[in-house]
């Protein structure tokens, strides 16, 4: 595989780090925000501008990322760590205790209130692994023997046996009507801290065969060459979110390198797209998975999926932040500066179309997550160190297969 360049932390000029500090602050507030002050559990999604939503539907992984969240406001004292700890306490206790599972697998979409399952949502394995990095990280990061005992039983309980088809790949979930969906999680994706944590697990760990069962399907674009899927931008961001890919790598890549080069070839497909949509170049690019005019799209690129419209998603940038700072930080900034109502309470919307002038209504908790976590990623490493400290991650790494690159 051909890499731009070999990763370095790199230095964020005092202006750009008061920037991604400002993002931090408002992104962060979501999360504070829209946590149920009984439950802990974090909507889906709310209005950007902050009024009254009467929408009641939280999402497991916008709750795993909202855990995550606690331990930067902690960190950054966006608000008195006690008050972030008592936080995490209150949420892993009701997660424990107060919210049925299956196998110790969680629903997609919850009643935000109750923690009861809402719109015949799925058990959702993906959903679920972005919960427990979430709670694997809460334990790590709060000294307080309460959160690591409900932090230890709710990674105890997940068997990931159960997920598990005869070829060792796992499903993308279950629901009591139907069973297992028909779908495995069988080649690149987000999919890489799903199989890391079954591999990590201290109770029913997968085999190390389970992280060779998954294809990795080279592409190349514009003479670069990477591994990847069809699928939008965030496959190559999730995961490196709290694992730390850095300086790694297994028989068949280095996975930070493989977001670099990713990120790269979906910043040129956007600028190629300029004669269509004037607006796109090197300073407003970034196409994942959003809202449009015309509700929710897996968009992005290359191949071209969509059909692209020429809308614009800041989490694309945003969650890239790490594997190439200078050009995601100009896209950031350009929305910042140039498009004013891309910009509110939380942060920047879920997406918005300049020549339209439509922007979206809403933030989504698992797109303000990901600008949060990979934020902080950029400026300090404190998601990665605080995850790396764990013994289920090193013990995945390792039966993985993974050295030093």
């Amino acid at each position: 595989m051909r890499v731009l360049l070999r990763y370095l932390r790199p230095s964020v000029s005092l202006e750009d780090d008061l920037f991604l500090d400002q993002l931090q602050r408002a992104t962060f507030l979501f999360f504070w925000d829209q946590a149920h002050p009984k439950t802990g559990l974090i909507a889906d999604r709310c209005l950007a501008n902050g009024a009254p939503d009467p929408r009641r539907v939280a999402s497991i992984a916008s709750t795993g990322f909202g855990l995550s969240a606690l331990c930067i406001g902690a960190e950054r004292r966006y608000v008195h760590p006690a008050a972030a700890r008592y936080r995490a306490l209150q949420t892993l206790r009701f997660l424990h205790t107060g919210i049925a599972t299956e196998h110790g697998f969680y629903y997609h979409f919850l009643d935000v209130r109750n923690g009861a399952r809402v719109w015949n949502s799925e058990i959702s394995s993906i959903d679920t692994a972005i919960l427990l990095c979430g709670v694997l990280l809460c334990r790590e990061y709060f000294p307080d023997a309460e959160i690591r005992r409900s932090a230890d039983a709710i990674l105890a309980r997940v068997d990931w046996h159960w997920l598990v088809d005869d070829g060792g790949l796992l499903s993308h979930g279950w629901t009591p009507e139907s069973g297992f969906l028909p779908y495995r999680w069988d080649r690149y994706s987000e999919l890489m801290m799903l199989y890391l944590l079954a591999l990590g697990s201290g109770t029913q760990p997968l085999p190390p065969e389970s992280w060779h069962a998954w294809k990795r399907v080279p592409f190349e674009y514009d003479g670069l060459s990477f591994i990847a899927s069809d699928a939008p931008l965030f496959a190559h961001q999730y995961s490196q979110a709290w694992f730390d890919f850095r300086g790694k790598r297994d028989q068949y890549a280095n996975y930070f390198e493989n977001s670099m080069v990713a990120t790269e070839v979906h910043r040129r497909f956007c600028i190629k797209l300029q004669p269509q949509f004037a607006h796109l170049g090197p300073q407003l690019w970034g196409i994942t998975a959003s809202d449009s005019r015309n509700g929710y799209v897996a968009w992005g690129g290359p191949p071209a999926t969509g059909p692209i419209d020429g809308t614009v998603v800041p989490s694309a940038a945003a969650g890239s932040l790490p594997f190439l700072p200078a050009e995601t930080l100009r896209v950031l900034r350009t929305i910042r500066e140039q498009y004013p109502p891309a910009w509110s309470r939380y942060g920047f919307v879920n997406a918005f179309q300049p020549e339209t002038n439509w922007y979206a209504p809403d933030v989504v908790g698992i797109d303000t997550g990901i600008t949060l976590l990979m934020a902080e990623n950029l400026r300090s490493g404190l998601i990665w160190d605080i995850f790396s400290r764990s013994p289920e991650v090193q013990r995945a790494f390792t039966r993985a297969g993974f050295t030093q690159a």
